[in-house]
């Protein structure tokens, strides 16, 4: 999930464990919790395009970073934090980091929780920002902010906000769920022949969603929302995965390629081959739009395999947000 979203969470959290004690600072630090582990992002940074998307959601994601980095910031704190014990300022980190990561879990994603093991979990069931899951989070967080420490309502409002953001994320699995049965039967009713079908929110709400449908040839990407009156109609993109075959034996393409777990398509513009990620889908509901959210220039320079993260074009952000806007309305 996003940066505010994480402090939020975090600084919840760190009320629970510790606000009684030392108040405010607990949601401080909680939310402090709640930033660490993005922090692979700027990692990421100095290294090439395929390793930076490796390591996001891995290691700073796992349970065995949230035990014992957990334990290591909760002892630093409590160095010069005296109002709570050092098993306590352990917990308050150990839950912080944790409680960051399952909620990642919940997105498109992926998270390494079992790090080092290779299995990436993701529900799929909410988008990276959400702002009804965030905003009145935030709002009770406020509340619970400006009441004094100890006080029934100030514990009141924090516990309502946590209670409101997860009936939010159980909402969103049951709308993943009836959306994959709109999906399916609209699949059945229209005779196609798939072997895999994967849902997923579009951006910033619950209310519209896509499916992902691969067939023997191509990818049908489709939409529904709870607002729709239509049958669903799907659209299709050529796989065209031979065209990267002179590539299949280089280490990054392979990689890459283990990244999308297999959905991706590949397209040919002025000499270079993109490698586009499925997972995520295009950016935006139109389908006349064909630029997908995450997508890989690959190009040869010297015999050597070029990856390179294609920029996503913010001039057409309005454009984008009014066709999504119209989407969720209904077709």
């Amino acid at each position: 999930m996003d940066s505010l979203t994480q402090i939020v969470l975090g600084a919840a959290v760190g009320e629970v464990v510790l606000g009684k004690k030392v108040g405010n600072k607990a949601m401080f630090y909680g939310g402090v919790a709640g930033t660490i582990p993005d922090l692979d992002v700027y990692f990421g940074s100095f290294l090439d395009t395929v390793t930076a998307f490796e390591i996001h959601r891995g290691f700073t994601h796992s349970i065995f970073f949230a035990i014992v980095f957990g334990c290591i910031f909760g002892w630093l704190i409590s160095l010069y934090e005296k109002k709570a014990s050092v098993k306590e300022w352990m917990l308050l980190m150990c839950l912080g980091f944790f409680t960051h990561s399952v909620l990642d879990v919940h997105t498109t994603w992926g998270t390494q929780l079992f790090w080092p093991f290779e299995v990436r979990l993701a529900l799929k069931n909410i988008f990276v920002i959400d702002p009804l899951y965030t905003l009145p989070f935030l709002i009770f967080l406020i509340m619970a902010m400006f009441h004094p420490v100890g006080t029934k309502k100030r514990r009141k409002y924090n516990n309502l906000g946590l209670i409101i953001s997860c009936s939010y994320i159980i909402i969103t699995i049951i709308a993943k769920g009836i959306s994959y049965t709109k999906f399916t039967a609209a699949l059945k009713e229209q005779e196609v022949v798939y072997s895999e079908i994967e849902t997923k929110p579009t951006p910033f709400n619950a209310v519209l969603w896509s499916a992902n449908i691969e067939t023997n040839n191509a990818y049908l990407i489709g939409y529904y929302s709870f607002f729709d009156t239509k049958p669903i109609k799907f659209y299709s993109y050529p796989k065209n995965h031979h065209l990267i075959d002179k590539y299949k034996n280089d280490s990054s393409i392979q990689r890459l390629i283990r990244l999308t777990k297999g959905w991706y398509t590949v397209s040919e513009k002025d000499d270079a081959l993109y490698l586009n990620d499925l997972r995520f889908g295009l950016l935006s509901v139109s389908p006349n739009f064909q630029q997908f959210a995450f997508s890989f220039k690959i190009t040869e320079e010297k015999q050597k395999i070029i990856v390179e993260e294609v920029s996503r074009d913010r001039k057409k952000a309005k454009k984008i947000m009014y066709d999504l806007w119209v989407r969720i309305r209904g077709n």
